[in-house]
């Protein structure tokens, strides 16, 4: 099992090593563009939660996000339910900016897999059925690490 799961981990990485260079090419470096998508994912979130999510430190979270903040990709807001807490959430530009990264992402890998036989583009679907099923299990309702 060890061997399956090293050589599933590694192509992925080499996999989303590739695609994320799009990211940079938009000038977002990929701890970034991953925290900013985990914000117009969950929704408004708190730097804890987020921090969580990204597995950093809060006061890395906190420079990530004034980072977004400052290119007005994401605000920070009180959170209504804590008079000390903070949410992040996604600005308009914030999400285009994720989803025109997104679609390009995606056209990039479509193109690789129009290159399949159909019995490889089948192994492939089969396969991300499996890895989404994975990663799904044990995932908590809600992403924001507020209770609701």
């Amino acid at each position: 099992m060890e061997a399956v799961a090293e050589r599933l981990h590694s192509a992925a990485l080499l996999l989303l090593r590739r695609l994320r260079s799009e990211g940079d090419a938009r000038g977002l470096s990929p701890p970034r563009l991953s925290a900013l998508s985990v914000v117009v994912d969950a929704g408004p979130i708190g730097i804890g939660a987020l921090a969580a999510a990204e597995g950093v430190s809060a006061p890395t979270m906190s420079r990530l996000v004034d980072g977004l903040e400052r290119d007005a990709l994401v605000k920070r807001a009180a959170d209504p339910d804590d008079a000390r807490g903070v949410l992040v959430r996604a600005t308009v530009r914030g999400r285009r900016v994720r989803s025109e990264g997104r679609r390009q992402r995606i056209r990039i890998l479509a193109a690789e897999l129009r290159r399949l036989s159909r019995d490889e583009l089948d192994t492939i679907r089969a396969g991300a059925e499996l890895i989404e099923h994975l990663g799904t299990r044990g995932e908590p309702h809600g992403r924001s690490g507020r209770s609701g």
